[in-house]
């Protein structure tokens, strides 16, 4: 999950993605407004990505990738 501490960083990343949250949560209305896709709700991805990890994100079809 997001909180408002979180947008100086989200304004610097080129997608968001979380372990909790639906289409009303903070992360996906700051999304909308800045304009970047978001993926919510994994449950898991912030245990399987780690910092550093360059990952691709299709929000279209809610795929992560992290890529080697």
């Amino acid at each position: 999950m997001t909180s408002p501490w979180y947008v100086p960083i989200m304004e610097k990343a080129a997608a968001i993605v979380t372990d909790e949250g639906g289409i009303t949560c903070h992360a996906a209305i700051i999304s909308r407004e800045m304009s970047k896709p978001c993926i919510i709700g994994t449950k898991f991805a912030t245990k399987v990505l780690k910092n550093g990890d360059l990952v691709e994100v299709d929000a279209t079809k809610g795929i992560i990738k992290r890529i080697k």
